[in-house]
């Protein structure tokens, strides 16, 4: 089992930059998270490769700040948009295969968006079609502002596309108001990759060991499935002080699942 890092935990920080504070800390696996298009591109995607390659780290995933536009290109239904975000989004799985990155977080269209759900899946097959072409599964990450934010939605896919896969995001569930073991038995063998943090009464996100979230029956329940991906720590940057609490929070992770 590899337990990691996204760099999106270090924002503001450069990709690059955000990149090399987890490989000096020890870190061994990390999920890239592109703060601009260029960050998806050269020079940046060989400099994060130097550093993977010199620390011997494994990048699992990729996920891009372009989530946001995800609603008006590449799920509306207005030709030349669509083709923009696929064009870009082309270039970020040629970045991943680069990378050895297999997974792409996707976040998909927002609530306001009304977007149908058959257009949904039509759009969601279209740019996992491309992934494929590339090596590269696209994932479906619950999101609480988007249409991923509802289990009745994920549960929509997973009947609608036979393959499909998710990303867990555990603060998203915990912003749906819904249950993550819920989640973990609906989505099941189905999930691929986990984005990690803790919580308590009064923070639905912290580093591993600063809240109450109970991480061994969620190995349990992800163990019963067969899961084989990575925990990804993902935190908001006034959710924790410093960089050493991402590895902290890593081995904490780490020691729990050892004693199961």
């Amino acid at each position: 089992m590899r337990f990691g890092v996204s760099t999106a935990s270090l924002y503001p920080l450069h990709v690059e930059d955000a990149f090399n504070e987890l490989a000096v800390r020890g870190i061994k696996t990390a999920e890239v998270f592109a703060n601009s298009t260029c960050e998806g591109q050269e020079p940046y995607i060989s400099m994060i490769k130097e550093t993977a390659d010199k620390h011997y780290i494994t990048i699992r995933s990729f996920h891009p700040f372009s989530s946001p536009m995800e609603s008006v290109f590449l799920f509306s239904t207005y030709d030349r948009r669509i083709e923009e975000m696929l064009t870009m989004y082309r270039g970020f799985f040629d970045s991943m295969k680069k990378l050895g990155a297999q997974i792409f977080v996707l976040h998909g269209a927002i609530l306001s968006s009304k977007c149908p759900e058959d257009h949904y899946i039509k759009q969601f097959r279209l740019l996992s079609d491309i992934g494929r072409e590339y090596g590269i599964t696209v994932a479906q990450e619950n999101v609480c502002y988007c249409m991923s934010g509802r289990l009745d939605f994920l549960r929509m896919m997973k009947r609608e596309i036979e393959d499909v896969r998710f990303v867990l995001d555990l603060k998203q569930v915990r912003r749906s108001h819904e249950d993550i073991f819920d989640y973990v038995d609906a989505l099941g063998d189905s999930i691929i990759h986990c984005h990690v943090s803790d919580a308590d009464a009064d923070n639905d996100c912290l580093p591993v060991g600063k809240g109450c979230f109970d991480f061994a029956e969620l190995f349990r329940r992800m163990e019963a499935f067969g899961y084989s991906g990575s925990y990804i720590v993902e935190l908001y940057r006034h959710n924790y002080d410093s960089f050493d609490e991402l590895k902290d929070s890593v081995d904490r992770l780490a020691q729990m699942y050892a004693t199961l």
